[in-house]
């Protein structure tokens, strides 16, 4: 028998304590807001799952203090990007081309992409949190309820082994806790889910003959193989260290177990010859979407896979999921801390749903229908100059899918711009660009002072003042003290790559997207940009908040 015991207090309760969950309380922990991270497991998962880190994902590791922690525990030489392959009909046979090269649009971002295990990147993510005294963990237990009412939200925890029970009272709870969530569940919140019918393996097996017989594809980590049979679903081989230990995702027949079915085989079919295989784990998942119908009710938030869930194709999830974190971060500590308005917390499901719902949309799902059509369209044995013209094609757009993955805000209701009101909020498709775009991701640019913009960006709020009068930043920073909103101004001359930006003033969010921009420096008010921008355009943020104004001059 288990016993409740007292009580426990937090601003924010995280159930989960994955890589997203991790995220998250950094993100709080290092605003000063406190929190609990109620987690099932005492150590990291040794699965080698979502193992391709983004660059806009390292800027993340980069303002959360960990990117240096991150690069050294890479288990892959650098000079094996997250750049892949795809192949047609087997690995070793003549039709390849380079799929998912995200090298392309580096000139965009700060930081450069990064690969490793999903566990490695948690063990990072769990030593930073460490570090940080506002966030408490609770490594071993689960969480068993999770009720709200007007004064907060309650999660009742117990040890996975014996203890005592506990209960959590926060103002606010963030479900992190994966696809299978108890918290989306308990606060009623309903997905949509697409069922594509279709068994699937994970495979992870030991081979040096195959890293021997990859050598000819030298600086690729992943590799996806087309057959017709398998109607546009992939074969997909991953590298987790450099030489030995691989993983291995591909439909099966149904009814397929771990003692009916040659994998070794499979394998080898796949590949396209014969190599020495020493399996390491057998599981089984069902291939299928699912997007929460919302990313809140009430004080119950959800973030990562506990909101939306999907094949493992080009690496969307987990850099979804901590793009989820930043966003949601910012957003609860300016609320807890006063100066977010009323509205601020409802932007986090306005902006960030639309764009999973466009990413599996506008990439994944469309990926693998495009990839049917062309199965069941072109082949080498029928006609080969056909089959190599739309290959060729292929080849070229991969290079697109790459430019037009460019997750954006454009419709949210805290960013100001001339949008044509097509899209609610978010959209994962868009186009990479160094010009200053309200709700787009600003890219980096550097100052006269040598350093680039995102080494003297704040921990809040931003504003770029570029060539403008010293009144105008004036005249910002008395807006800022009356909202109490705590804003860093940097001042520098429109010159060099500051004119990539187009505009004269550019206020940046604390997740470094851009919530407002203009070059016409006369038609603005200070005031109501930034009421917008915090989600107080009724005036909602209070007064009486701490201000922790900075300011920056370059010249």
């Amino acid at each position: 028998m288990t016993a409740v015991s007292t009580s426990r207090e937090a601003q924010v309760v995280i159930v989960g304590g994955g890589p997203v969950g991790m995220g998250l309380a950094i993100e709080l922990g290092q605003r000063g807001v406190d929190c609990i991270v109620v987690e099932r497991y005492e150590q990291p998962q040794r699965m080698p799952k979502g193992q391709n880190l983004t660059q806009r994902t390292m800027e993340h590791f980069h303002f959360w203090g960990a990117e240096n922690a991150l690069r050294t525990a890479r288990t892959i030489p650098p000079e094996y990007g997250i750049g892949g392959l795809t192949a047609y009909g087997t690995l070793l046979g003549p039709y390849t081309y380079d799929w998912l090269q995200r090298d392309l649009v580096q000139p965009y971002y700060f930081k450069r992409n990064e690969r490793l295990p999903q566990y490695a990147t948690e063990g990072v993510l769990r030593h930073r949190v460490s570090e940080l005294p506002a966030v408490q963990t609770r490594y071993g237990w689960r969480a068993e309820s999770v009720t709200q009412d007007v004064g907060g939200v309650h999660v009742e925890i117990s040890p996975r082994s014996e203890g005592v029970r506990q209960t959590l009272h926060a103002a606010y709870v963030v479900g992190c806790d994966g696809s299978r969530s108890i918290v989306r569940e308990q606060a009623g919140i309903e997905q949509t889910q697409s069922d594509h019918d279709r068994l699937m393996v994970l495979l992870v097996l030991r081979s040096k003959q195959l890293h021997k017989l990859l050598e000819r594809y030298p600086g690729k980590s992943y590799y996806n193989v087309l057959h017709p049979d398998l109607q546009g679903y992939w074969k997909f081989f991953g590298r987790v260290d450099l030489g030995t230990t691989w993983f291995f995702h591909a439909p099966v027949p149904p009814g397929t177990t771990r003692d009916n079915f040659d994998f070794s085989s499979y394998l080898q079919r796949a590949v396209g010859a014969e190599f020495d295989i020493e399996l390491e784990h057998i599981g089984f998942w069902d291939l299928r979407f699912a997007l929460a119908d919302t990313y809140r009710a009430g004080r119950v938030f959800i973030a990562g896979d506990a909101a939306h869930s999907h094949p493992p194709y080009g690496g969307y999830g987990l850099n979804s999921g901590f793009e989820d974190a930043r966003n949601l971060g910012w957003k609860l500590a300016a609320t807890l801390q006063g100066w977010g308005g009323r509205s601020l917390l409802g932007s986090y499901d306005t902006e960030r749903q639309p764009v999973f719902a466009s990413t599996i949309r506008d990439f994944i799902a469309k990926a693998i229908a495009e990839d049917s059509v062309f199965l069941r369209t072109f082949a080498p044995e029928k006609d080969r100059g056909a089959f190599e013209r739309a290959w060729s094609a292929r080849a070229g757009g991969a290079a697109g899918e790459v430019h037009s993955f460019e997750p954006n805000y454009e419709g949210s209701p805290i960013v100001l711009g001339a949008f044509d009101g097509a899209r609610a909020g978010g959209s994962a498709f868009g186009s990479h660009s160094l010009e200053a775009r309200a709700g787009h991701h600003l890219a980096p640019a550097r100052l006269s002072n040598g350093r680039d913009v995102y080494d003297e960006l704040g921990a809040h709020f931003t504003l770029l003042g570029i060539g403008v009068d010293p009144t105008v930043l004036s005249a910002f920073r008395r807006a800022a003290d009356e909202l109490s909103l705590p804003l860093t101004v940097i001042a520098d001359t429109f010159e060099g790559a500051r004119m990539r930006y187009h505009a004269r003033l550019v206020l940046v969010r604390p997740d470094q997207f851009v919530a407002w921009s203009t070059h016409e420096v006369e038609a603005m008010d200070p005031l109501h940009v930034l009421k917008r921008a915090t989600g107080a355009s009724d005036g909602s943020a209070n007064p009486r908040a701490k201000q922790t104004n900075h300011r920056k001059e370059t010249t």
